[in-house]
């Protein structure tokens, strides 16, 4: 008889309840990121939560294959257990990506509701070549913490947003022989590619796209086109879960007393 085999997953967890939160973090980013929007899903949120760092990210395992599918596959067998309609996906950037492909039911019925925000719909040949590469270039190691951590928030995409010397920071660096490495596999870089607009045509849940009024990475017009009422966040950036994390858990909130 075969062995479950253990998740390569670290996944930080919290709350109590029949309801689910699973936060889906970006690409090079880690489940820390969602650290500022702890104290509202803790005095409102009356269910779960939980949020993995995805393979080769943060404290998982950094061992491929690092595709779209096996990312989805690998948070479906998390939450295989749970009712579907418990099991809200709240996922950032490539996070959001993932999300989707869950809710095209291709990985079970394991999701109810969809909450993405931040997703780079439009990917030029340019964007994907340039990512592809990245994906070839073996990890640096730095010679110091700060040099290492300089590098992990500009992978992250939280540059400008944490201070070096920030413990929150730290978690997306590691020790090694000889200085500190970025928590992220850059091969992980090479799952870029699938049409993402594609994936949500497929997706077959109520789902809700959002982004920050000044993300330079999302238009309003591309998210309409596939969700007429997609939410705009006003003041902020890419990064609302750290911009405005108290309006963001607002627009999921309301999104999920919606669809109740």
């Amino acid at each position: 008889m075969t062995q479950p085999q253990p998740s390569p997953l670290y996944v930080a967890s919290g709350g109590n309840g029949g309801r689910l939160l699973v936060f889906l973090h970006g690409l090079g980013a880690n489940s820390s990121v969602w650290s500022r929007m702890l104290p509202a899903i803790d005095k409102f949120w009356e269910g779960r939560w939980i949020a993995p760092d995805f393979r080769g990210h943060g404290r998982s395992q950094f061992i491929g294959p690092y595709g779209f599918g096996s990312h989805a596959a690998d948070i479906a067998a998390l939450i295989a257990d749970e009712p579907p309609a418990t099991v809200c996906v709240v996922g950032h950037s490539f996070g959001g990506a993932i999300g989707a492909l869950l809710g095209t039911g291709w990985f079970g019925p394991h999701v109810g509701r969809l909450f993405a925000f931040g997703v780079k719909l439009s990917w030029t040949a340019n964007d994907i070549a340039k990512s592809h590469e990245m994906a070839g270039k073996p990890a640096r190691t730095f010679a110091t913490r700060d040099e290492a951590v300089d590098r992990y928030l500009k992978v992250s995409g939280l540059y400008g947003l944490i201070d070096v010397r920030d413990a929150e920071a730290g978690n997306g660096v590691f020790e090694v022989s000889g200085g500190y490495q970025v928590r992220f596999d850059p091969r992980a870089y090479g799952a870029v590619g699938p049409a993402i607009p594609e994936i949500f045509s497929l997706v077959k849940i109520p789902f809700r796209l959002a982004a920050g009024a000044l993300d330079p990475m999302v238009s309003a017009a591309d998210m309409r086109a596939i969700d007429k009422n997609a939410v705009v966040l006003r003041e902020s950036g890419h990064n609302v879960h750290y911009e405005q994390p108290g309006m963001l858990w607002e627009a999921i909130a309301g999104e999920l007393k919606a669809t109740s």
